[in-house]
């Protein structure tokens, strides 16, 4: 086990380039106000250094609205913050207080979209995991087929590839005119419930065509779960706690 001071007084520490990154976005990202007491908590429990992006990322952001709040990244927010974006401690069930034995179960969720969508790094064992891809490598839980899919990259890689405006393009089949409007409309606790749903074959075959409501994000993942089950027989484990 690594010392805080460890984890955070390192040569060449990410936040520098991450925020040059992110100001250089050709997307929208507003970037939340962190609180230093949960980033130094949370660092401390994942135990990843400040020259990672994950390691910069929580220790010195609240978190990230990317694309007008299309996905929101998670950080270590201030309490009350405006938004209402949750952390990451509380995204994946984080102890209150450390514990060096504790890892979470099959990875560490690292953003949801307003569609239900899931970004997770895979942990140590992702086929013990039912997991596709590496360990270390990013997933992501599509919520147009209840599936996991291997992105290929690490949290670092895909962190600056979700800013460089491929999300046009990866969410080519499930964005329709307006869909900017709504997502502004929503609070950081919520989704998007589609009906007919994504996953259905009338879902998939027109997104404009589909109805469309603001839920609570827990009632969304909680939906896709449990369709997973019913329909697949297949579990798709932790999405996150909101």
């Amino acid at each position: 086990m690594r010392e805080l001071s460890q984890l955070i007084d390192v040569e060449d520490p990410a936040w520098p380039e991450l925020r040059e990154t992110l100001e250089a976005s050709p997307v929208s990202v507003e970037v939340l106000p962190p609180d230093s007491d949960l980033g130094r908590a949370s660092i401390l429990q994942l135990q990843v250094t400040a020259r990672s992006y994950l390691g910069a990322l929580v220790l010195h952001c609240g978190g990230l609205l990317v694309d007008d709040g299309w996905l929101r990244v998670f950080g270590s927010p201030m309490s009350g913050a405006a938004h209402g974006v949750p952390g990451l401690t509380r995204v994946n069930q984080f102890p209150e207080a450390f514990d060096s034995a504790w890892r979470p179960e099959a990875g560490v969720t690292v953003a949801h979209d307003v569609l239900g969508g899931v970004f997770t790094l895979n942990g140590a064992d992702p086929a013990n995991a039912d997991r596709p891809g590496a360990a270390g490598e990013v997933v992501y839980f599509a919520p147009d087929s209840l599936r996991w899919e291997a992105l290929g990259v690490g949290h670092s890689t895909w962190l600056a590839w979700l800013v460089s405006g491929a999300l046009d393009e990866f969410y080519a089949d499930l964005r329709w005119p307006g869909w900017k409007e709504e997502v502004r409309a929503l609070n950081s606790s919520q989704g998007l419930a589609m009906f007919p749903p994504l996953w259905s074959a009338e879902g998939c075959q027109d997104i404009s065509a589909t109805s469309r409501r603001a839920v609570p994000m827990r009632e969304l993942l909680g939906v896709a779960r449990d369709a997973c089950r019913q329909f697949d027989g297949v579990d798709p484990g932790f999405l996150g706690a909101v």
